[in-house]
């Protein structure tokens, strides 16, 4: 794959307290985002950089995803937030999160992780249960595409 490439990232927060019987409702959390990215490969681990802005706040977060096979996929993020999220398949990992207005232990376990790697693709599905300061929070799904910014298929998706 190129080093320049596209990523796509959807994500999906089921709020586990959506229950309207007992007086709250929150509903559902969606989250897309299409950024031009770098991507490496080294010893056979596949990253991929980019800067993410933050709306109605001064500053910017460097995001690093990084892929190992298909047992394990990092994000880390450092700036005006940061957080080291190791997502493992039937494994859950805890990490300190880190925002303008203060830390929060998360813990997130992973139920399902499909990582697809070719020549110059890369699809990433993530089904994982996430808590706060050990408590349940959400059920969430994240989806990752990154693309070479070479491939037919580019246009498509930057359209």
């Amino acid at each position: 794959m190129t080093k320049e490439v596209l990523v796509s990232i959807s994500g999906k927060h089921i709020d586990i307290m959506n229950d309207p019987a007992a007086g709250y409702e929150t509903g559902d959390d969606n989250i897309e985002v299409v950024t031009p990215a770098n991507y490496y490969c080294k010893n056979g681990k596949h990253y991929i950089i980019y800067d993410e802005v933050l709306e109605g706040m001064a500053g910017t977060i460097r995001n690093k995803i990084k892929i190992t096979g298909n047992d394990s996929v990092e994000i880390m993020k450092s700036g005006a937030s940061s957080s080291h999220m190791i997502f493992e398949k039937n494994r859950k990992n805890q990490t300190y999160y880190r925002t303008p207005y203060g830390q929060m232990l998360i813990g997130v376990n992973t139920k399902n992780m499909e990582v697809n790697v070719k020549d110059n693709k890369i699809n990433v599905s993530l089904d994982y249960e996430l808590d706060v300061n050990h408590e349940p929070l959400a059920d969430c799904r994240i989806k990752m595409n990154i693309m070479a910014k070479n491939d037919p298929d580019f246009t498509v998706l930057s359209s």
